[in-house]
């Protein structure tokens, strides 16, 4: 670097940086003698700040003289006196011009302020001891200046550091010690942080993913000797846990009762969830409706319900639907039998009977508009049709003088939705964060895919079926609750992946989540919370045989806790009629992050994907266990990879666990 190229650069260095003692310049890499040559020109000026020498910007003169009291060269204390020796040909040699003296030595509106964040500028995290050192003021100065640029934005107030951190030349900050930092600068370093972190996760394989999310969501295999263990929490605080994970998540409304909420608590019990219902602790809502009497369902803690319930459906509302929303938003929540007399005295008594009130209320309740106090209601219109999983524990329903079993209870209209867009997608995003611990485009997409929700229909095309659920009778084949009305896969929530990415980038740049490269083969656009990232490293390694795998889980297919066909992809398989998929009814057995087998409704049709003969009698003798624990009524095993059962590797998998032939195939029965 040339002498003049030189100089020019350390003239800018003292106006970025302030004031600089000779051996601070000098580790910059800075010559004395280009310090000289500025000062010569007036460039630079010689000032004593905190006791010690330095070297300053002539352009920073007036802020040092009426902030910190510094004294400065004559040349500039005389003001335009100064004017009158520049004519004299041997002063200063034309290395300054008129005016100097009074254009640098002119006030500046906020001399404190421009010093102190400039120092904010050129530093890390710092606390207000640092800047009082630097400047030599009194630390209730320094601390004054610093909450003034604080007010309007110039820089951050918090706790940036760990403790034991000292930063070169500053304080150690101690625990509850306020520090502070610019705001350009805290980005700076929040990006750069980011970064690495990114740089430090190596992917782990899509196994691993399949076995972290149900460890993540308390979910575990129940011990044999002991049918109601499973995950690790326990009493109605662990069913309350289980909502805040599930929340907003559609699931059957079979298999709720059944396998999901029993494979994280142990011992679960309907009244344990009916105590939170009832408590308003916990909301549930329909999501749409499916075939066999049953539907999807959400669970959500009140205080989300605006920001997490499914949009509702929209419907064609018959007088009868009108006047069943009019009776409840009269007021209060009400039985049956109140919001019939009520539309008796609003419409007739001719307007509707009480299989057409039954059958309005449960498509206002499928649409997501009204909700009981409890799930009595819905499991009694579980029991009373062929729904997809049946557990032992279902009986059939016989009405009361309040009238069906299939509307007990106390029916009211649920929470409008929240209208901002903005807060439904950072209510959703936190909470697939905290489902999943890992988001993917899949696993939002899994749960918000765009099917075209049904529409009900009317109130008279399903009075015969709804009167004879009415009587505890129960609808076989294509007459069920679900007669003539078109089954959707999951419900519609707004806003797929591309919706939330802003709000989850969001989360990255604020530190509650970080974005990377976390399992093989899903794309670099995969989210995490900084808690689950060592977890699910943790089990990138493959499981080992015997008491370190665990015991095999046993889903619902459309159980969050299962990755495949939603984060992952379904495993290849040879069978070219049936294929798996996230359907009401359908289980899965998942042993060591593998997906093993696959069965459809009922277990007729079961897919093996290629699984080791090892591999299917762990998941056979798990599927025995869950129809001997009461979770599942019965399983009949027909097909297996589209060939009869018989004579293939399934058959003694099955076999040695209990299942017994028929004609059809195996079967066991709780």
């Amino acid at each position: 670097m040339g002498a003049g190229d030189g100089i020019e650069e350390t003239a800018d260095l003292l106006r970025e940086l302030g004031a600089l003692s000779t051996e601070e310049a000098r580790v910059r890499g800075v010559e004395p003698e280009w310090l000289a040559e500025l000062e010569a020109r007036r460039r630079a000026i010689t000032v004593r700040i905190a006791g010690e020498e330095r070297w300053a910007a002539v352009e920073d003169a007036a802020r040092l003289r009426d902030a910190l009291g510094t004294g400065l060269p004559a040349w500039l204390s005389q003001g335009p006196d100064v004017r009158e020796d520049l004519a004299a040909p041997d002063v200063f040699a034309g290395r300054t011009f008129a005016g100097t003296a009074a254009a640098f030595a002119s006030p500046v509106a906020d001399p404190l302020g421009d010093l102190v964040s400039r120092y904010a500028r050129t530093h890390g995290p710092f606390t207000a001891d640092d800047v009082a050192a630097r400047l030599g003021l009194g630390r209730a100065v320094a601390a004054g200046a610093l909450r003034a640029l604080a007010g309007s934005g110039r820089v951050v107030e918090g706790e940036f550091r760990p403790v034991e951190t000292a930063g070169r030349g500053g304080t150690a900050p101690r625990a509850g010690k306020t520090e502070w930092c610019d705001a350009e600068v805290l980005r700076r370093l929040r990006r750069r942080s980011i970064s690495r972190l990114r740089r430090e996760v190596e992917p782990v394989p899509p196994r691993a993913l399949a076995r972290f999310v149900p460890a993540w969501q308390h979910v575990a295999a129940p011990d044999p000797a002991d049918p109601g263990s499973g995950g690790g929490l326990r009493g109605p605080d662990a069913v309350f846990t289980a909502v805040e994970s599930l929340r907003g998540a559609p699931v059957p409304a079979s298999a709720l009762e059944s396998l999901v909420l029993p494979a994280r608590v142990p011992g679960y019990s309907p009244v344990l969830l009916d105590e939170l219902t009832l408590a308003g602790e916990v909301l549930w809502a329909g999501a749409g409706p499916m075939a066999g009497n049953d539907g999807w369902v959400c669970l959500v803690p009140a205080d989300e319900a605006g920001v997490l319930l499914p949009e509702r459906a929209e419907v064609e509302l018959s007088p009868v639907h009108e006047a069943v929303l009019a009776a409840l938003r009269e007021g209060g929540a009400l039985f049956f039998r109140d919001i019939a007399d009520r539309v008796v005295r609003g419409e007739g008594a001719a307007a509707a009977s009480d299989a057409g009130l039954v059958s309005a209320l449960w498509d206002l309740a499928w649409a997501g508009w009204v909700a009981n106090d409890t799930l009595a209601p819905l499991r009694s219109l579980l029991g009373a049709g062929g729904t997809t999983h049946r557990s032992r524990s279902r009986r059939p329903v016989m009405p009361t003088r309040t009238g069906p079993p299939t509307v007990a209870g106390r029916w009211w209209v649920l929470p409008e939705r929240e209208a901002d867009p903005t807060l439904r997608w950072h209510a959703n995003a936190a909470a697939l964060l905290d489902r999943y611990g890992v988001v993917t485009r899949g696993s939002v997409v899994a749960e918000r895919r765009a099917d075209e929700r049904a529409k009900p229909p009317a109130p008279n095309r399903q009075a015969p079926v709804l009167a004879a659920v009415g009587r505890g009778e129960e609808t076989r084949g294509g007459t069920g609750w679900n007669g003539g009305r078109r089954e959707v896969s999951s419900p519609r929530v707004p806003g797929g992946f591309s919706a939330l990415y802003p709000v989850l980038r969001g989360f990255e740049e604020a530190g509650k989540a970080r974005r990377g490269y976390f399992v093989d083969g899903l794309g670099a656009a995969q989210f995490a919370l900084p808690g689950a990232v060592d977890r699910l490293r943790s089990l990138g390694a493959a499981p080992t045989a015997g008491a370190g795998r665990g015991a095999p889980l046993v889903l619902a297919a459309a159980d969050p806790a299962n990755v495949y066909g939603a984060a992952l992809p379904w495993p290849r398989t040879s069978e070219s009629g049936a294929r798996p998929g996230r359907k009401a009814g359908a289980l899965v057995v998942i042993d060591g992050g593998d997906l093993v087998l696959y069965l459809e409704r009922g277990g007729r049709t079961a897919l093996t994907f290629g699984s080791p003969t090892e591999s299917l009698a762990r998941a056979a003798a798990a599927l025995a266990g869950m129809v001997r624990a009461g979770r599942l009524a019965a399983l009949t095993v027909e097909r297996a990879d589209g060939e009869p059962v018989f004579g293939t590797v399934l058959e003694g998998a099955l076999a040695s666990a209990g299942f017994h032939s028929t004609p059809k195939g195996l079967r066991l029965r709780s």
